[in-house]
C-alpha cells in the first residue's frame, strides 16, 4: 500500500492533531509502515528529536502513534509567536530568523520548497503519509502563500478531509462555508468530512449528515464521539480553553493541589501532563493572584517571552504572590529564568538587565545560539531523560543546591528540562518531597507509568477512527488519491472564469 491524505480543519483546535493520530495508529496496527507531517506548525510547544532537531510537540505524538522516531522531515517549518507580530522561524529543526508577517510572505518560495521535499522524502520512506493541516483552509487571506493546507495539497495532489468540532456547535455551516469559500482547484481535493467531539444520539445527527453529504456532494467519513482524557501534546494554548479537570482518587488519604501559572506566551505546558497524570494530583492553570491561595505547588511553566512574561506577572499581583511564603515553586525553562537574580536579554526581548524574582540563586544571560538538546542525568537517585530548548542559560551559584541541571533553595526549583516529570520514579520522588513541604498527607502511586498511560490514549485514539470512521473510505482516499468529479460549491464556482 501506497499513498497519502491530508486532514485539514475547520478551525484551530477542531481535532487535526487527534484525528491524524488516530489515523496514523489504526493504519501501524493494521501493519502499514506509517508517518505523520505537517508542512507548516504554529505552536509553543516543541519537542527536540534524537539528532537535535526542533519540531512541534505534536508531531513527536503522532510519531509514537505510528511506532517510530521523530525527525524533522515530519515538521520543516514551525512558527514559534514571540509577540502579537513577530515569530521566530525554525526550519528542519533549526532557527533561521525572526520575522513578521510580511517578511515571513517574503521566505514563502523558499519555504515551499523545503515542505515540499520534506514530504518527499516521508513518501519514499514510508508505504503512508498522514498529513494535517494548519489553522482552517478558508483563511482565505492566507491562500496566495499558503503551504500548509490547500496549496501544499494541489502541490501533491493530495485528497483532504475536513474536521469539524461539533461541540463548538455551527459544525453543518462550518463544513459547508470551509468548502464554498475554496477556488474550484482546492474544491476538487475536499473528498469528505469528518465531524469530531459528538456527544449525544447519533440518531439525531443522521439528518444533517444526510443533509451535508446532498449540499456538498461529499460524505461524512465518521462521527467521532467526545472522550474524556485524551490531552496527549496539546498544539496550542487554545486546549487550555476547554480543558476538563480529569483526577482518579488520590493513592493516598488527600489530593496535592498544582498552580500552573498561565503565561501570555506559555510554552511547553505539556510538560504538566505527567503530574495531571497521577491520581489525586489537581492541575490548575491560573492567571490571577487569588488562585495561588490553596495550592500545595506552584508551577512558572516554560515562556517563548520570558521577560515579557515575567513583567505580566508584575502587573497581575503573581509575582509577589508567587513570592510570598514558603510554599513549594516550581520553575521550568522560561519559568525558572524568572526565578533568579537577574536576567540579562539583548536578544529575545532586548530589554538589557532586569531583575527577576530573587527566589534561586542565580543569572541567566540570553546567547544568540538556541540551545536544543536530549539531556540524561538522575533526581533523587532516579534515571532522568529530558530535552532542553532555550536561548536563556541559568549560571547558579557555585555553592547553590542542585536540582536536575539547575538548582533550588529551600522549597524553589528550578530546571531548564523539559518532560522531566515523564520520568516515572523522578516524579514521584519530587512529588512526595512537595508533599511533605506543603504538609499534605499525599502519596504517589507506585504503579502509574505515564509511558503507559500515553500508549492508552494513542489507543483510544486508534479505537475511535477503527469503531467510528469510515475506515474502507479513508483507505480508498490514501491509496486512490483526489476523488474525481466532486461539485464545486458557490461562491467559489461561480465566481472562478
Amino acid at each position: 500500500m501506497k499513498g497519502a491524505l491530508l486532514v485539514a480543519g475547520t478551525t484551530s483546535d477542531a481535532g487535526k492533531s487527534v484525528v491524524t493520530a488516530g489515523i496514523c495508529r489504526w493504519l501501524a496496527r493494521q501493519g502499514i509502515k506509517v508517518a505523520p507531517y505537517k508542512a507548516q506548525n504554529m505552536s509553543l510547544n516543541s519537542f527536540v528529536t534524537a539528532d537535535g532537531a526542533e519540531i512541534g510537540r505534536a508531531q513527536a505524538m503522532q510519531a509514537a502513534a505510528c511506532g517510530v522516531a521523530p525527525a524533522a522531515d515530519m515538521n520543516p517549518i514551525l512558527l514559534k509567536p514571540g509577540s502579537d507580530r513577530r515569530s521566530q522561524v525554525v526550519v528542519m529543526g533549526r532557527p533561521l530568523a525572526d520575522v513578521d508577517a510580511m517578511e515571513y510572505g517574503e521566505l514563502k518560495d523558499r519555504l515551499r520548497d523545503v515542505a515540499v521535499a520534506s514530504l518527499d522524502r516521508l513518501r519514499s520512506a514510508y508505504d503512508v503519509v498522514i498529513c494535517e493541516g494548519a489553522g482552517s483552509p478558508a483563511e482565505i487571506n492566507l491562500r496566495r502563500g499558503d503551504i500548509a493546507n490547500m496549496g501544499l495539497a494541489r502541490a501533491a495532489n493530495l485528497p483532504v478531509i475536513v474536521v469539524g468540532d461539533i461541540d463548538r456547535g455551527g459544525v453543518f455551516a462550518a463544513l459547508h462555508g470551509t468548502v464554498a469559500l475554496l477556488e474550484p482547484e482546492d474544491q476538487a481535493l475536499i473528498a469528505g468530512f469528518v465531524i469530531n467531539k459528538f456527544r449525544g444520539a447519533r440518531e439525531l445527527l443522521e439528518p444533517g449528515l444526510d443533509m451535508i453529504r446532498n449540499l456538498t456532494g461529499r460524505p461524512v467519513h465518521g462521527v467521532l464521539p467526545w472522550l474524556d482524557g485524551l490531552w496527549l501534546d496539546a498544539e496550542d494554548s487554545l486546549a487550555l480553553d476547554n480543558r476538563s479537570v480529569v483526577t482518579r482518587p488520590p493513592y493516598g488519604r488527600q489530593t496535592l493541589r498544582v498552580a500552573v501559572v498561565r503565561l501570555p506566551r506559555i510554552s511547553n505546558f505539556t510538560d504538566l501532563d505527567a503530574l495531571a497524570s497521577e491520581p489525586g494530583v489537581v492541575v490548575r492553570f491560573v492567571t490571577g493572584p487569588a488562585e495561588l491561595d490553596d495550592a500545595d505547588l506552584i508551577v512558572l511553566p516554560g515562556s517563548r517571552a520570558t521577560v515579557h512574561d515575567l513583567g505580566w506577572l508584575r502587573e497581575r499581583g503573581l509575582a509577589e504572590a508567587v513570592s510570598a511564603g514558603d510554599r513549594p515553586v516550581l520553575g521550568i525553562c522560561g519559568g525558572y529564568q524568572m526565578l533568579a537574580r537577574t536576567i540579562r536579554d539583548d536578544v529575545e526581548s532586548g530589554a538589557g538587565v532586569v531583575p527577576g524574582l530573587g527566589l534561586l540563586p542565580a543569572a541567566v544571560e540570553f546567547g544568540a545560539e538556541k540551545r536544543l538538546g536530549r539531556p540524561t542525568g538522575s533526581g533523587y537517585g532516579m534515571p532522568v531523560a529530558a530535552y532542553e530548548i532555550h536561548h536563556g542559560v541559568v549560571t547558579a551559584d557555585a555553592d547553590a543546591e542542585p536540582f536536575l541541571d539547575g538548582c533550588r533553595a529551600g522549597a524553589v526549583f528550578g530546571t531548564t528540562w523539559h518532560g522531566a516529570l515523564e520520568n516515572d520514579g523522578f516524579r514521584r520522588a519530587f512529588l512526595a518531597e512537595v508533599a511533605a513541604l506543603a504538609g499534605r498527607d499525599f502519596e504517589p502511586d507506585p504503579g502509574v507509568s505515564f509511558a503507559a498511560l500515553r500508549e492508552e490514549r494513542l489507543d483510544a485514539l486508534g479505537d475511535l477512527v477503527e469503531q467510528h470512521a469510515d475506515t474502507a473510505a479513508l483507505l480508498r482516499l490514501i491509496e486512490g488519491g483526489p476523488v474525481p468529479g466532486l461539485s464545486i460549491l458557490p461562491p467559489a464556482g461561480r465566481m472562478s472564469p
